[in-house]
């Protein structure tokens, strides 16, 4: 054996040189070419930009953008509607107990005064305090409570087995998958 026959037992491994070609090192790790292969590559995701545009509603489940219903003590109507009669939002607008709000009527509920209360109202589409309703009901009013009644559910007929076709060239899998007739 000669020197020039000697082979080495681990072949020779060089260190790998990034960013300088070759195998692995040909990108560094940076993709392909262009802006993503530069240095200061920062851009923003696309989708924050989308987020950022949203209106920010404070408050756990958007309580703080509720629309909450003006109290109006009855006090204020029998100062403003002394004879008494109907009460509904309408009604309290054209007294200008109520404004509207971007053009809507806001929900109304009645509240219990200080003073005593003997004016016979009906009142109507508005909410009312348990104490305020006592008040009126006491001085021979009413108090109508409107419900939204939820319209029944349509029936759906079910069909029954013998009413079911199969469908053409249909396959059981009673017949072993062979096609049925």
């Amino acid at each position: 054996m000669q020197i020039h026959n000697l082979k080495r037992i681990h072949k020779n491994k060089k260190d790998r040189i990034v960013g300088r070609g070759g195998k692995h090192a040909k990108t560094s790790g940076r993709g392909g070419k262009g802006q993503t292969a530069r240095a200061g590559n920062k851009r923003r995701p696309e989708l924050r930009d989308i987020i950022k545009k949203l209106p920010k509603n404070r408050g756990y489940r958007f309580h703080s953008i509720e629309i909450k219903p003006v109290g109006i003590s009855l006090d204020k109507i029998a100062e403003v509607y002394p004879k008494g009669g109907a009460i509904n939002p309408t009604i309290l607008n054209e007294l200008k107990v109520v404004k509207k709000k971007k053009g809507w009527l806001p929900e109304v509920k009645i509240l219990n005064g200080k003073l005593d209360f003997n004016i016979k109202i009906q009142v109507s589409k508005c909410l009312v305090s348990d104490s305020a309703k006592e008040k009126i009901i006491k001085a021979g009013g009413e108090v109508i409570i409107e419900t939204k009644e939820k319209p029944a559910p349509k029936e759906v007929k079910v069909p029954t087995k013998k009413e079911v076709k199969p469908a053409r060239n249909a396959t059981h899998s009673d017949a072993g998958g062979k096609k049925v007739k």
